[in-house]
């Protein structure tokens, strides 16, 4: 006899209910969930902050997205790491860090009239030293001299911004102003350094001179020209202002943009401006884009993700002349080739100011030299970090080192126990969303 299955099967009635009951507790999970508070959390290599509520939709995280719903081979933006190098963040507090400096040694503390500490520079290399010096003390003078506003932002996100139509003051993670009233420091903005006196320890600036215990150069390096160029008819992308106005120049209208150089730069930003609806030629003097990374194959993998965009890439060419024709711009090539732009935007590496450092007498090897141990320029009390540095010939011009570089140079002035700067190889991210890759 075939057992009867109306004690085994639920009726439609009961499965209904339990569905239901399932979906009901579902709902309960998903509700607490979402009202628990979004936590932010840092990078601990490069210093890069994701917030739970915002996502990194490059990355493929929606907003609210939780760190432990993160696949765990997803990338930090910036520097490439996974996020078990990610911990719980909350931007410190003025009063947060005066409680932590004051279990600090008694060598971190100042000495009354010193003059302390400037730093030439507020982008994210000045910014985390200012933080980091006052970690370890609270009374330490620190002014931040800046030819900008002297917002924190991420700077390699300017190259995703347009694709993802995000207002260009979106970008800042906070204000100048706000972010010197946290840290307690004098934030002296839209101000050129102009000289530095070594032997008096003054750095001249156009708001007047500044007396220095320590001067610190992180000024960054500049997006570099190509002999020939005229800087007044191509764009420099390398800075929030730069690209702001370049924003307002391509305007709501589909443009025709030029980009000189398939680097980095190049290719995120031809990657982002195609997103955003424009047209793209492309040019470099190598044969295929991320020329650098040719062993791993990142140009042909560009190449393809780019087959459905607007992107034109045309390698084994050099620029010989930028023009102005009528309302549009015309790009020679020295082998004859002509192209017409709307816009013409140079990404062709960057390169150190060097007028400071000239100023001063610093070594200078492909940037500032700076001893790996202390950071120290060839001058007593005269440090640099960042872009504009090489450590034993060599320049490191990423995200991923400032952090090292600032706890390094942080000991160095507050006289802690010495934190050696290790020079690493890069792991680099590549926000090209159409293909996004990382790269050794």
């Amino acid at each position: 006899m075939t057992p009867s299955t109306t004690t085994t099967t639920p009726s439609a009635d009961s499965a209904f209910a339990l569905s239901a009951a399932s979906q009901a507790v579902h709902n309960a999970l998903a509700d607490a969930a979402t009202q628990a508070p979004w936590q932010s959390y840092i990078c601990n290599a490069c210093g890069y902050v994701y917030h739970e509520a915002e996502g990194d939709p490059d990355g493929g995280l929606p907003p609210g997205t939780r760190l432990a719903d993160i696949p765990d081979d997803w990338a930090c933006p910036l520097c490439g790491v996974t996020k078990a190098d990610f911990s719980p963040y909350e931007a410190p507090t003025l009063e947060a860090l005066r409680a932590q400096a004051s279990a600090a040694p008694a060598a971190s503390l100042r000495v009354r009239g010193e003059p302390g500490v400037v730093i030439v520079g507020a982008g994210r290399a000045g910014w985390q030293l200012a933080e980091t010096l006052r970690q370890y003390s609270a009374t330490l003078p620190i002014t931040l001299v800046t030819a900008c506003a002297g917002d924190r932002y991420d700077k390699p996100l300017l190259s995703v911004a347009m694709a993802r139509q995000l207002d260009p003051q979106a970008l800042v993670s906070e204000p100048g102003h706000d972010a010197a009233l946290r840290l307690g420091v004098t934030l002296l903005a839209h101000t050129h350094a102009v000289r530095i006196c070594a032997d008096t320890r003054q750095l001249r600036t156009t708001r007047g001179v500044l007396r220095y215990g320590h001067l610190v150069l992180a000024h960054g390096a500049q997006a570099a020209l190509p002999q020939g160029l005229p800087a007044s008819l191509c764009w420099r992308v390398n800075h929030l202002d730069a690209y702001q106005r370049l924003r307002q120049h391509l305007g709501d209208q589909p443009k025709d943009v030029l980009i000189i150089g398939a680097g980095l730069i190049g290719s995120e930003l031809a990657n982002d401006l195609a997103l955003g609806g424009h047209r793209i030629t492309l040019l470099d003097t190598a044969a295929e884009p991320l020329a650098r990374w040719h062993d791993q194959q990142a140009g042909p993998q560009l190449l393809e993700a780019w087959k459905d965009l607007s992107i034109r890439f045309e390698g084994g060419l050099q620029v010989e002349q930028v023009e102005r024709v009528g309302s549009r711009y015309r790009v020679t090539t020295t082998s004859g080739q002509r192209f017409a732009a709307d816009e013409v935007v140079v990404a062709a590496g960057l390169i150190p100011a060097h007028r400071l450092a000239q100023s001063a007498g610093l070594e200078w090897t492909q940037g500032i030299a700076v001893d790996a141990d202390t950071l120290q320029t060839s001058v007593p009390r005269i440090h640099a970090l960042g872009d504009c540095i090489s450590i034993n010939g060599q320049c490191s011009r990423y995200i991923e080192p400032i952090a090292r570089q600032a706890r390094t140079l942080a000991a160095a002035i507050l006289g802690q126990p010495a934190a050696p700067y290790e020079h690493r190889a890069a792991v680099v991210r590549v926000k090209t969303t159409s293909r996004p890759l990382t790269l050794h």
